[in-house]
């Protein structure tokens, strides 16, 4: 079983698009066994000490940061205006605990604010909610109150969850699974794979500001120059939404492999070559074919003369929201596929996919 207690620090941890500060540390700190570095974007790089750059590289990609909100403007009541960081369905947003990161640095407690039913018309009631009538309240009543704690105009927001994981269901609650979970695989794939004489060379790249455009990875990306790529992604669960014969990101369903999204149609060969190793070691996977989204991989397949790139995904429930459930069994088949793939790489089997 994967690490629980670095779960809990990764999925806890303060981090959206932008501020990934504190992630790109928690990450170095539990990674002392590797070569570690950082970027000025926050984007953090693993390589085994053992690293034989004359062997293709294997690039292992997720993304460090979280969806947000940053505030605006500091309303004279002491609510603070909000944008959003990243995807929000806005009628998620209202009446939920986040933290407000200060200027200084610290983390105060915030409310994103509801309109009281008592003070409500008929056709508010009908109408659907925007982000214009979101505010965060701090618990200040003046906006010299709100400066006063050192928050302004600027200040990012993140949600407020603490992870928790149920033995006896093997389920996980908590926030950021998209993509702190992706995170985990990498981190937990490199240390098993320690000291293995491996036939590739393998690069963990933790990315910052996917859900902003995919940008820590359009420089990891041309930092790491991989011949192959494997990105793990907290990928939206839809089994409360299709029925079972439509659903393709099922909870304890095993790992997803993304065969199209809206930035990447999968290399059909990297996909036979994915489900070929997943059979040959007993590990459940479910296809997808996405009408929406997209991971680091729309940057990465595309980069230098073409990286094939394969999207493992995890099936997350109630992505972008608040909270989320994730099973630790699809989990571990992630990191399993991800090594039995890296083991059986080399120059001819990529080349082989390329073809």
């Amino acid at each position: 079983m994967f690490d629980m207690k670095f779960t809990k620090e990764l999925c806890d941890v303060f981090g959206p698009s932008g501020y990934e500060h504190d992630v790109a540390k928690l990450i170095m700190d539990n990674m002392t066994e590797f070569d570690l570095k950082k970027d000025s974007m926050q984007n953090v790089y693993a390589r085994f000490k053992s690293e034989d750059t004359s062997k293709p590289t294997v690039m292992l990609d997720a993304h460090t940061d979280e969806v947000g909100f940053m505030v605006q403007a500091v309303k004279g009541n002491g609510l603070l205006k909000i944008i959003q960081i990243g995807g929000w369905v806005e009628s998620n947003i209202p009446a939920h605990t986040v933290w407000v990161k200060t200027l200084n640095g610290d983390l105060v407690h915030g409310i994103t604010s509801s309109k009281p039913p008592h003070f409500m018309s008929a056709a508010e009631r009908a109408k659907p909610v925007t982000m214009d009538d979101i505010f965060v309240d701090v618990g200040a009543t003046s906006r010299e109150e709100v400066l006063a704690m050192g928050i302004d105009a600027g200040c990012p927001i993140g949600p407020d969850v603490d992870f928790y994981y149920n033995e006896k269901t093997g389920v996980m609650f908590g926030k950021a699974f998209d993509n702190r979970i992706g995170c985990l695989c990498i981190a937990e794939t490199m240390k098993r794979l320690n000291g293995d004489n491996l036939n590739v060379n393998v690069v963990g790249a933790f990315a910052t500001q996917e859900e902003v455009g995919l940008r820590g990875a359009i420089v990891t990306g041309r930092t790491v120059k991989p011949k192959f790529a494997i990105v793990f992604e907290g990928s939206p669960s839809d089994d409360f939404i299709y029925p079972p014969e439509e659903t393709q990101g099922a909870m304890k369903g095993g790992v997803q492999l993304r065969c199209r999204d809206n930035g990447m149609i999968s290399h059909p060969g990297l996909l036979n070559f994915a489900r070929k190793i997943a059979k040959e070691n007993n590990i459940k996977t479910q296809n997808a074919v996405r009408t929406g989204g997209s991971t680091n991989a729309s940057f990465i397949h595309t980069s230098g003369e073409g990286v094939p790139s394969l999207v493992l995904g995890i099936p997350v429930r109630y992505a972008h929201t608040h909270y989320c459930y994730c099973a630790a069994e699809d989990v571990e088949a992630a990191i399993a596929l991800g090594i039995a793939l890296i083991k059986a790489l080399d120059d001819n089997t990529i080349a082989e996919i390329n073809a």
